[in-house]
């Protein structure tokens, strides 16, 4: 049997499978690269928050930003339900936001 040669030419290899091998293709590709942005994220994150412990605010406005950062995360986690703590942290954030543009 002769051998064959290689052509430039690519091979679409999902136009072979079937609509639902596809689909399952895709999704494994979309989650793949969810996981990986969530991974860089952590990983992102991690080192914000190692520089905000390790670095002591110079000031109020700095301080202000720690704060902000740290309620955010709070409310991230808070329940969708859970409207008197979120509206305390816009409350909170409102007035960081109003006392600095006052300086």
């Amino acid at each position: 049997m002769p051998a064959r040669l290689m052509t430039e030419k690519t091979l679409d290899l999902d136009k072979h499978r079937g609509m639902a091998a596809q689909k399952a293709t895709d999704i494994r590709r979309v989650l793949a690269e969810v996981e990986n942005n969530a991974r860089e994220l952590r990983d992102r994150q991690g080192v914000v928050e190692n520089q905000l412990l390790s670095i002591s605010a110079a000031s109020w406005p700095e301080a202000a930003a720690k704060a902000r950062y740290i309620l955010n995360l709070y409310a991230a986690g808070l329940p969708p339900d859970d409207t008197h703590h979120r509206d305390l942290v816009a409350a909170v954030l409102a007035d960081f936001a109003r006392l600095s543009n006052e300086n």
